[in-house]
């Protein structure tokens, strides 16, 4: 091969991949192809003179014009390859479509105890430190448990249909009552062991009542202490310590109100001082201002009589709040009805978290 035909050659293939590397897609690689070795390429028209050479330099072109198209092939495939996934990516990056769904929070996250559950749990880490076992009883009771046993005179007026929900009778003729207070708990648990008795009794309670601050079911806390010396001292040291533990204040005024409840001798109301300067805000164990929050009193002789305890060995104490009220109280949430109303918005807003587990060294309310 001439040295002319040789530099044309290396000339021509600098040139071919000059273009090859210069192809910006697959429709300009194509091109290069077609110009390169199609039927009326550079490389294929030069193939075309090996038939016209002489034995000689056929032989000597002939190797070099084949190497040309073997590289330049080579060469187009390796670049057609390169902008093929170019597209590829490119084509993925702007019509990718994201098919998954967000991560869900976990119920950890977005669950809420409800408040009342919560104050009853406050209210059993507070108690349990004080030494009270929690007790429990049914909230279908007899006429006898509900009334006569916790000295209800016949003709009382918590006995009429307007304040209690009776049922019907049953195959005995008895109408059984949804109970209108968690003293009934009281006789059972006098019944079923021996003094000394520390109990307190959170549960439903049901009366005809409904308005903002009253519901026909509500919750209710009752405490009860048996003993053989048992004094009005004992009865105020235990609310004052139960009202500065939840409220979470250190100290706390209270002032106390003779008044009557058929189960309790002396019978007791409980104010507690309060400052309700602020709109919409109270704030316990300051200010000048006072609300009854509970009543209470020394067990009445009948009462205990009526569990089988002897009034002349043994003397008791008991007194009872709202827990809803509580809740209100303590956690500013204005309206009681919103308690049952089952609005995921506001137990958004007033629950409290799963595993903030209330107590008394980590703190009731956090």
């Amino acid at each position: 091969m001439s040295e002319t035909a040789s530099d044309d050659l290396s000339e021509l293939e600098r040139d071919l991949m000059a273009d090859i590397a210069a192809a910006s897609d697959e429709a300009a690689i194509e091109q290069v192809r077609v110009a390169a070795i199609g039927k009326k390429g550079a490389v294929s028209e030069r193939m075309k003179t090996l038939g016209r050479m002489s034995p000689e330099e056929r032989q000597v072109m002939g190797p070099a014009l084949n190497g040309l198209k073997a590289r330049v092939t080579e060469a187009i495939a390796d670049r057609k390859a390169e902008l093929r996934a170019a597209a590829i990516e490119a084509r993925l990056a702007e019509e990718t479509v994201d098919v998954t769904l967000p991560v869900r929070p976990s119920p950890v996250e977005t669950g809420r105890i409800h408040p009342i559950t919560q104050v009853v749990d406050e209210i059993t880490a507070i108690c349990a430190d004080m030494g009270f076992a929690i007790a429990e009883g049914p909230d279908i009771e007899t006429d006898y448990y509900n009334f006569t046993a916790l000295n209800f005179p016949p003709d009382h007026p918590a006995r009429e249909m307007h304040d209690t929900f009776f049922l019907a009778p049953g195959e005995d003729g008895e109408r059984k009552v949804l109970r209108t207070h968690t003293s009934p708990v009281q006789m059972r648990t006098m019944e079923a062991q021996k003094p000394p008795i520390r109990v307190a009794i959170p549960g439903k309670t049901y009366r005809h009542d409904s308005d903002a601050t009253h519901t026909p079911m509500f919750h209710q806390l009752e405490a009860l202490v048996v003993d053989e010396v048992t004094t009005v001292a004992h009865l105020k040291w235990t609310i004052e310590t139960f009202c500065k533990a939840f409220f979470e204040v250190d100290e706390v005024a209270m002032r106390y109100r003779p008044s009557y409840f058929p189960f309790t001798e002396p019978s007791l109301e409980v104010d507690i001082q309060c400052d309700r300067s602020r709109p919409g805000e109270v704030r316990f164990g300051e200010g000048n201002d006072w609300m009854e929050i509970l009543g209470c009193g020394m067990v009445h002789p009948n009462v205990l009589r009526a569990g089988g305890l002897d009034p002349d060995v043994y003397q008791g104490f008991a007194w009872g709040i709202g827990i809803d009220r509580l809740a209100m109280l303590k956690y500013g949430m204005p309206d009681l009805r919103a308690f049952f109303d089952a609005d995921v918005r506001w137990l958004s807003h007033y629950g409290f978290r799963p595993l903030d587990m209330p107590t008394l060294f980590g703190g009731l309310s956090r």
